[in-house]
């Protein structure tokens, strides 16, 4: 683990990446315990002030702290990307492993349904089943963790393809272990690294889509702050205040760009073939 550190924080990307992520899991989960105010409460003289001693990032239009909000936002943020990726990833990799054991017939009824979910863009899937069930986080988190499902579970098949025949799962299977224990044991710590590294690129693609339903209005109910709320409080009163706009889009953006930069070192510092001090055997000659 210390080493892939090392290698990320080599790569200038990475670091970057890195220090973002850092200071957006700082804002989310110690945020609001650091910022004075309360998120949710209202102070209608104070509306649309700038940034001031009082309010670092100003306020919104009822009067509320922005950095408070931005602060509950991102503990939102979070909570839904690290939840949704937990559920699709470990439903993906179970319906992948299934669907690489399993009889022709099962396969392809798994690989359907894996087509059939994909086929439709996750925001306007999430929309369809939101105006039908209504707004809520754990509808939001359900949602978007459905439409991740098929991108964890390819990948778990094809990877557990690849080691389906290995020698050492054939001595387990020898040597009497049960499917279970082989599963569970033996292949998932060895197809477990590709999709990680799926999942860390997919949390800025829960992020932003969370952003956007909130943004729509389908999202987080009110009064819980969500950065997409806020983008959406501050687009409304734009021309009396820019300070709601710039402060939730800053911080979408760099968290988005954060777990992306993060999520490209992280990827390339777990292939063998892009570390120069790797065996040369594995290294690709330019």
């Amino acid at each position: 683990m210390i080493g892939v550190l090392n290698r990320i924080w080599r790569d200038p990307g990475g670091r970057a990446g890195l220090l973002l992520v850092a200071a957006v899991l700082l804002l989310g989960l110690a945020g609001p315990w650091m910022v004075p105010h309360d998120p949710n409460k209202l102070s209608i003289l104070a509306r649309f002030c700038g940034p001031s001693a009082a309010h670092w990032l100003g306020t919104d239009h009822l009067g509320r702290d922005l950095l408070s909000r931005l602060a509950d936002g991102g503990r939102v943020a979070l909570l839904v990307a690290l939840s949704t990726i937990a559920v699709a990833l470990a439903a993906g990799t179970l319906l992948g492993i299934a669907a690489a054991y399993a009889p022709p017939a099962a396969e392809r009824a798994i690989l359907a349904v894996f087509d059939i979910v994909s086929a439709f863009p996750s925001l306007v899937f999430a929309l369809a089943v939101v105006a039908l069930m209504g707004p809520g986080l754990d509808k939001v988190i359900l949602i978007v963790a459905v439409t991740l499902v098929p991108h964890f579970g390819r990948v778990a098949r094809a990877q557990t393809l690849s080691l389906r025949n290995s020698p050492f799962l054939e001595a387990e299977r020898v040597l009497g272990a049960s499917p279970l224990r082989i599963a569970l044991h033996h292949l998932v710590p060895n197809i477990l690294g590709p999709l990680v590294v799926l999942a860390s690129m997919d949390v800025p693609v829960v992020i932003t889509i969370e952003a956007g339903l909130s943004f729509l209005g389908v999202g987080v109910p009110p009064p819980r702050a969500s950065w997409g709320t806020l983008l959406h409080d501050g687009y409304i009163t734009l021309s009396q205040s820019p300070w709601p706009v710039i402060a939730a889009g800053a911080v979408l953006t760099l968290a988005t760009l954060g777990f992306t930069l993060f999520g490209e070192a992280l990827r390339d510092a777990l292939d063998p073939k892009a570390d120069p001090k790797a065996d040369p055997k594995l290294r690709t000659e330019p």
